[in-house]
């Protein structure tokens, strides 16, 4: 792999974590995805097929839990607002109880 090298002016000041992206990609650390575009069109057709939202709800949530649902989601790759909404959709379907 290339080394990559930023202009000085570009980037600074950099922070940790960006110098250890750089150097992450300059030991190899990321990888291409094989099969890049079949995967790129499995996930335009599954946000293609999800159901279109038509009501909006809002709520008020204690900090320390949308902090915890943030991180999940984080670790789940999704938006934290998908994954409260399949939460949610997974509960009004049955699939998932909570002891109400």
């Amino acid at each position: 792999m290339k080394s990559y090298k930023p202009k000085k002016s570009a980037f600074e000041p950099m922070d940790a974590y960006e110098k250890q992206l750089i150097q992450d990609m300059e030991n190899g650390e990321f990888v291409e995805i094989p099969n890049q575009k079949e995967e790129i069109k499995k996930y335009v057709n599954y946000f293609k097929n999800m159901p279109k939202k038509d009501k909006r709800v809002t709520i008020r949530l204690d900090k320390s839990d949308i902090e915890d649902i943030q991180e999940k989601a984080i670790e789940s790759g999704i938006p934290y607002q998908t994954l409260i909404a399949s939460i949610l959709h997974k509960f009004a379907k049955g699939k998932i109880n909570i002891g109400v």
